[in-house]
Formats: structure tokens, C-alpha cells, sequence
């Protein structure tokens, strides 16, 4: 299995925690996130890596080349990063090349690596990673489930929708190869409107929302992580994710 990982953004939210380089690069106990990702997935046998790079992207190469990764791993450049985050997600699917499913992570994201497992090991065709115990607010991108379907996928949700239980979404999904191509097209669609500042989560909604029944999710309540965008993320990382993760030894 494939997986495509988007390592392009600034992280300009970090601001001096971020250390001037890519969010990816920033290490915990010594080890980068990225250093984090090609263990798990290398260890779950994926055969190849693709990550979309923009911000300081030479140095993400030389972190790749630094963990012996090369074999398995190849890059895709978007020179036009600061515009959002739909050109990497257009620019990975269009290099993917499959005919399988395949993972796609956002690379900011420090987490236990059972979640991978679970992506693996899923019934779902296309499935998203959804945990209840979130702390609620504009911030996090949410799912909403009513009778067992997704019906909701945003950081705003309508307050008259009625749903059965909400999580987030921890930024990682399994898709089809099928579901690659119709979003390739829905994501080239947005790009010709003008939506280039729209969050990518928006193109996989508008497949979610058109065929929901093709869609599942796997409910990782309970595995620790947590997505770096903030100073206060990374001190959150260190004392209290990082403690209670399963990690690749």
C-alpha cells in the first residue's frame, strides 16, 4: 500500500517554536515527526512513500536521505505551497499512480501508531480516523455520525444538524484508487473556481456528502495524538502525548 503525505505548509502559527523549518521536522525526544512517520509505516511494510514538499523543501530531502529512506520514499515539490493546501493534495494525487488504496496523512500530526494499524485493518473502503475525546471549538475538523454514516465533515458545523455522536478527525484516511481519481477532479475543480485557500478537507467532503454510504469510519478514541499547530501544541507533544504513545522501537 501507498500512502501520500502533505509536508508542504509554512506552520507560520508556530511562530518561533517552529525553529524556521518545516512543521515535520520538528522533533520530540529527539526524533523528528518525520523520522516518526517512515518508522510506523516502514514497520506496517507500506511500499512507498509520497511527500508533498514546498517550505524549505531540501531540507525534508536531507532528513529522508539522513533516515536511509530513499529506497521507499520519493518526493513531489509544490513551488506554489503558500497558496493552500489543495495544490499539494492535487500535485500527490496526480503523482500517486495507483491501482490500490492508499494512506493519506497530514505530516504535522505526532500520534500512536495503532492508528496506522487501524487504517490497515479496516472493513471501510474509504475511512476516516475519528476520536471523541476532543476539546470542542472552531479549531478542530469534525465528524459527525447519525445511525452510523457520516454526515459531516468541517470545522463548522450547522447548529440544527442532528447527529448521534461527533469526534475529530485526525488527518489521516484510507481511500480507494477510485476515490483518488473523483478527487482529483473535485480538487481541480476548486483550484479553476478560485477556492485555492479553501482547506483540502473541503474536496473530501463533497465526495463524502455525495455518496456517504461509501464512506466508514474507525473510531480511535482512547490512542493519543495531537496535531502541531501552535507553541502550545508542541509543550502539550512533549509532556503529555508523547508519554502515553506506542511507539516503533
Amino acid at each position: 500500500m501507498k500512502t501520500l503525505i502533505l509536508a508542504a505548509g509554512i506552520g507560520q502559527r508556530l511562530g518561533g517554536a517552529g525553529d524556521n523549518r518545516p512543521k515535520c521536522l520538528l522533533e520530540f525526544n529527539g526524533r523528528s515527526l518525520l523520522s516518526r512517520h517512515l518508522d510506523i509505516l516502514r514497520h506496517y511494510a507500506v511500499s512507498e512513500i509520497i511527500i508533498v514538499t514546498g517550505y524549505e523543501a531540501e531540507m525534508i530531502r536531507e532528513a529522508i536521505s539522513q533516515a536511509g529512506a530513499e529506497d521507499i520514499v520519493r518526493t513531489v515539490n509544490n513551488p506554489e505551497y503558500r497558496k493552500g493546501s489543495n495544490i499539494s493534495l492535487l500535485a500527490g494525487l496526480e503523482s500517486l499512480d495507483t491501482d490500490e488504496d492508499f494512506i493519506l496523512m497530514d505530516a504535522d500530526v505526532l500520534y500512536d501508531q495503532r492508528m496506522i494499524e487501524r487504517l490497515l485493518q479496516t472493513d471501510h473502503k474509504n475511512c476516516f480516523l475519528l476520536d471523541q475525546d476532543f476539546i470542542p471549538g472552531e479549531e478542530p475538523v469534525k465528524l459527525c455520525v447519525r445511525n452510523g454514516m457520516i454526515v459531516e465533515f468541517r470545522k463548522k458545523i450547522d447548529p440544527q444538524l442532528e447527529f448521534d455522536l461527533q469526534g475529530e478527525s485526525v488527518g489521516f484516511f484510507r481511500f480507494t484508487a477510485d476515490t483518488a481519481s473523483k478527487l482529483i477532479c473535485v480538487t481541480r475543480d476548486y483550484l479553476n473556481q478560485g477556492k485555492d485557500q479553501q482547506p483540502y478537507e473541503e474536496c473530501i467532503r463533497d465526495l463524502l456528502l455525495e455518496t456517504p454510504g461509501d464512506f466508514g469510519y474507525e473510531d480511535v478514541t482512547g490512542l493519543r495524538w495531537i496535531e502541531i499547530d501552535f507553541p502550545e501544541d508542541v509543550e502539550r507533544a512533549k509532556s503529555d502525548i508523547l508519554p502515553q504513545i506506542m511507539q516503533i522501537n
